[in-house]
């Protein structure tokens, strides 16, 4: 497996989205736009980041593994930019 670098895939997302199945590495996500929508990140069924509600514009980093899938959770209205390897 490569380890995290600064260069990932990417997905778009507004609502809840398996982003990828299989292990992998996470960068972070990018929050575009929110009204009072919230997020959270698993690992297929383990919880990875709980739900917190994001800033618009903001980018948070989040460079984690995962074994199973990487799945976001969304609540209210959001649109994210999700950063991944395999």
């Amino acid at each position: 497996m490569n380890p995290v670098t600064e260069s990932q895939n990417y997905k778009n997302i507004t609502s809840t989205t398996t982003v990828y199945t299989g292990t992998g590495g996470m960068l972070g996500i990018f929050v575009a736009s929110t009204t009072g929508g919230t997020l959270a990140v698993a690992d297929g069924v383990n919880t990875m980041i709980g739900t917190f509600t994001p800033v618009a514009g903001t980018f948070y980093p989040l460079p984690a593994r995962f074994n199973t899938s990487l799945t976001l959770t969304v609540r209210g209205t959001l649109n994210a930019t999700v950063f991944w390897d395999y």
